[in-house]
């Protein structure tokens, strides 16, 4: 009996994986390299079926109760588009394309002055004009890149696949150091007051000298058994550094020495099976007006003292993205693809958009009177921020948009997992 319990447990969880194939990353054990990552759902299934098949031929007469169990998942697509009549237009103002592939990497592009910088998972990066898109530099690493840029001290910063961070200089690409790390980044590291400070995928934050990639400190966090492809990147405010970690925790960190200066617990980790107990903070935190803003997969999202970590307000969601806060407003894209509109101060419901569900959405924007989001086949909708009501939608090529949104001003820039690009403006 014991043993059908177990098995029966592991389809279950191996069914819950299979229904959200068009939501969240696939769960993962242990962090495993992306090289099992990509076969796990296929391990899952076999596994199940070769184990309920084998204790059904021992026991004919559990064969009832196990039929369920052989028999595929039903899996919801993701929701169809519907036609709308657009409210605005969107200007492209450049486009440009860098060489990259869709495996739920960390490439987002990144502002400075009047330079974009941008990289490819195949390990080119660029600097452009951001206005009009024209290169400024151009330097191939030849490794494939997983996160990135980060720009700080002078520097562009990315994480690779294979255990390294890069620095080069943001004036000319030049190669200023590389350093090992314990495993692959995919979160952007950041730089300030001397330091990089850099996530990987073993649960460790590190930080590195800016003048020559050594490394000054470390904070050790055990990583859990189960937790999304994906990383928190580290986010600077002043003197810290806060870092959402595996397992449902928020830190705040010196920049200088790595010292904890408060920790704050986003979800806690509960039920029967591993999966049920996945809890993992993936989305970027947000710092607005005192506040720090944090989603977690399987954990709500949160309001936190910018400087204290004590939670302001918690509401209950799933959602692997980062938010984003403006005026009095917080929004957020959750694991279903449902975007949420809250009051920042007190946490309460203003509107919820349901037309996006199974969608994979991205990180949201912000721009003017508008919230953007991607999805998983390279569509950017554009919503009304007063109720949620669609305003535009465009295509930026055919691959996932998953964390390539950048609101700047007026101008959206977007950057697909593929390496397509585009400048957008809002048009009225």
């Amino acid at each position: 009996m014991r043993i059908l319990e177990l098995i029966e447990n592991f389809s279950k969880g191996w069914r819950r994986t299979a229904s959200n194939l068009h939501s969240p990353p696939l769960a993962v054990g242990a962090k495993c390299s992306h090289a099992l990552y990509d076969d796990s759902l296929r391990f899952g299934a076999v596994l199940s079926r070769f184990l309920l098949t084998t204790v059904a031929m021992l026991s004919l007469s559990a064969c009832g109760s196990l039929i369920d169990f052989i028999a595929p998942p039903d899996i919801e697509q993701p929701a169809e588009l519907r036609e709308f009549e657009p409210k605005i237009k969107i200007q492209t103002l450049w486009s440009d394309a860098i060489p990259s592939v869709a495996d739920y990497l960390n490439l987002k592009p990144a502002l400075d002055q009047d330079r974009l910088y941008v990289a490819g998972g195949h390990g080119q990066v660029r600097a452009l004009d951001a206005a009009t898109g024209d290169a400024i530099w151009t330097v191939d690493l030849e490794v494939p890149l997983s996160a990135g840029p980060g720009v700080g001290e002078g520097l562009v910063l990315l994480g690779t696949s294979d255990a390294e961070i890069i620095a080069l200089s943001a004036e000319d690409g030049e190669l200023r150091w590389r350093s090992r790390v314990s495993s692959e980044v995919l979160a952007t590291p950041v730089a300030a007051f001397g330091r990089v400070v850099a996530r990987t995928l073993d649960g460790k934050v590190i930080g590195l000298d800016a003048k020559d990639g050594i490394e000054r400190w470390r904070y050790l966090r055990d990583a859990p058994v189960l937790s999304l492809r994906g990383e928190s990147s580290p986010v600077l405010n002043g003197l810290q550094v806060l870092c959402g970690m595996d397992g449902g925790k928020l830190v705040a960190l010196d920049v200088r020495t790595g010292q904890l200066a408060w920790e704050s617990t986003i979800a806690l980790s509960t039920g029967r099976s591993e999966l049920d107990r996945l809890v993992d903070i993936d989305g970027d935190p947000v710092i607005y007006r005192g506040s720090v803003y944090v989603t977690a997969y399987q954990g709500g999202v949160a309001a936190l003292g910018e400087y204290s970590g004590t939670v302001l307000w918690r509401r209950e969601l799933s959602a692997y993205s980062q938010p984003a806060a403006e005026g009095d407003e917080l929004y957020v894209a959750d694991a279903d693809g449902v975007i949420h509109a809250f009051d920042n101060q007190t946490g309460a419901s203003l509107w919820q958009q349901n037309l996006f569900q199974r969608r994979q959405l991205s990180d949201v924007a912000i721009l003017g009177n508008f919230v953007a989001v991607g999805d998983y086949a390279g569509y950017v909708h554009f919503l009304l921020r007063q109720d949620g009501r669609q305003a535009a939608r465009v295509r930026v090529g055919d691959a996932p948009i998953r964390k390539g949104l950048l609101s700047v001003g007026d101008v959206l820039y977007v950057q697909g997992e593929t390496g397509a690009l585009q400048a957008l403006r809002l048009e009225f």
